[in-house]
C-alpha cells in the first residue's frame, strides 16, 4: 500500500476516533479514554503535527496523559471507562440471538476486567497540592 494512502487513512481514522472520544466527554455511556488512545495512535502514524496539536490540547492532558506516561491508572478512571461500556456490552448480551455471541460478550467482559485490574497499574491520585 502506497505511504501517502496510508496516512491518509491513519489521519482520517484519528479524526473519527478523536471525536467519538469527544462524543464521549458528554455521553456517559461512552468512553472517552480508549477513543482518545486510538485517535493518538493513528495521528501519530499519519501526522506528526496532528499528534502534536492533540498531545497538547486540554482533553488528552485531563484523560490520558497520565496514563500514556506512567502506564497507570486511578481506580475512578478505570471505573469511568469499565462500567459504561459493561452496561453497553450487557445490553449487547440480550440483544444478540446467538449463543456463541452471548458467550463471547461474557468473555469479553471478564478479560477487560482481567486486563484493567491486573495488567494496568492502580495509582492513588494526587493532590492539588503535593508534589
Amino acid at each position: 500500500m502506497n505511504h501517502r494512502i496510508l496516512r491518509i487513512m491513519c489521519l482520517g481514522l484519528g479524526i473519527l476516533f478523536l471525536v467519538i472520544g469527544c462524543i464521549g466527554v458528554v455521553l456517559p455511556v461512552l468512553p472517552t479514554t480508549p477513543f482518545l488512545l486510538l485517535a493518538s495512535f493513528f495521528f501519530a502514524r499519519g501526522s506528526d503535527k496532528f499528534h502534536q496539536w492533540l498531545i497538547h490540547t486540554k482533553l488528552y492532558q485531563n484523560h490520558i496523559h497520565e496514563f500514556v506516561t506512567t502506564k497507570a491508572m486511578t481506580l475512578k478512571t478505570k471505573l469511568t471507562i469499565l462500567l459504561p461500556a459493561s452496561s453497553m456490552m450487557i445490553l449487547a448480551i440480550f440483544i444478540c440471538p446467538v449463543i456463541y455471541g452471548q458467550l463471547f460478550i461474557v468473555f469479553l467482559i471478564f478479560f477487560k476486567y482481567y486486563y484493567f485490574f491486573f495488567r494496568i497499574k492502580t495509582i492513588t491520585p494526587q493532590l492539588e497540592g503535593e508534589s
